[in-house]
């Protein structure tokens, strides 16, 4: 019960207050981050024996110092701060709304700029339908990998384990990109928030087609999910899609270079309503997470 009651303190915290404007302790480790992969990826010239080093030195010593401190009598209360400094659940909605907002408004560069917050792609030439795809991809995907995945590592392992994943997931985010710098140095990142984001994401998956169309978005995760690139994105956008009843995918331009990526669900292209309906689907989610566990807590009491 004790691990149900921190789960509703952090999510409650973070509904509360956010994400913190100053001493984000991610503010910090990113810049631990950057100093590591200078020292270690200089010039691009590391190899992937170096980003398992640099992963090891910029996560253990922090997830070993947490796991220490969750030993002592204060531990609960480093449970609760763990949880909220990882979760991002008011934060997406905060950079999401705005977009649904604006594309409302009929003020496309404004939705554009907003939504760029958002995602990686180029949206300088989106146009409304593009920007309402962008934004709706993103609430469903972040709110895989910036909520339901912590929350996920938090009930299994408690403080040490929500640290390890915000962290983990923190340099994929840095390191983990397919180019000339990152390939063989960011292998390694890339590969082990894979690894923890596996079984997260097919339970946010499934949570999703519960909540939604769940005829329809079982039959698109199992049908197009194979077909993305990413093998944790793809269950979570197919089924996201399919439980809106929505199409996804499509177009893209990434780092200046245009790809195009498979169907996601069936219906009609999202609107600005359909942000605001995948933000829905997150939070119905979250509480869907939190009464089973307060639920199974309360029985195994």
């Amino acid at each position: 019960m004790s691990i149900a009651l921190s789960a509703l303190a952090g999510m409650g915290l973070d509904a509360w207050l956010g994400e913190p404007r100053r001493w984000h302790p991610l503010v910090g480790f990113g810049n631990l981050a950057k100093r590591i992969e200078q020292r270690l990826n200089a010039g691009g010239r590391g190899w992937r024996s170096h980003g398992v080093s640099g992963w090891c030195l910029a996560v253990l010593p922090p997830v070993a110092l947490v796991w220490l401190l969750s030993l002592s009598d204060l531990g609960w209360l480093l449970e609760i701060l763990a949880l909220y400094f990882a979760v991002g659940l008011k934060s997406l909605g905060q950079h999401a709304l705005p977009v649904a907002q604006a594309l409302r408004l009929g003020d496309l560069p404004q939705a554009r700029q907003r939504v760029g917050y958002l995602v990686s792609r180029r949206t300088a030439e989106l146009d409304a339908t593009g920007v309402a795809r962008a934004g709706t991809e993103s609430v469903l995907e972040n709110g895989s990998d910036a909520v339901f995945a912590a929350l996920f590592w938090f009930c299994l392992l408690g403080a040490p384990g929500v640290v390890l994943y915000r962290l983990s997931n923190t340099l994929d985010a840095m390191w983990g990109y397919r180019n000339e710098r990152f390939e063989r140095f960011g292998w390694a990142a890339a590969r082990i928030d894979d690894a923890l984001n596996y079984i997260p994401a097919r339970l946010v998956a499934l949570t999703y087609a519960l909540l939604g169309r769940t005829a329809l978005a079982l039959r698109c995760w199992r049908r197009q999910a194979p077909l993305w690139d990413s093998p944790n994105a793809g269950p979570v956008m197919a089924a996201g899609a399919g439980a809106l009843g929505v199409s996804l995918g499509g177009s893209a331009v990434y780092h200046g270079i245009e790809e195009q990526r498979p169907q996601l669900g069936e219906g009609l292209p999202p609107q600005a309503r359909d942000i605001e309906r995948a933000l829905n689907l997150v939070h119905g989610g979250v509480a869907l997470w939190l009464l089973i566990l307060v639920v199974g807590g309360l029985y195994l009491a």
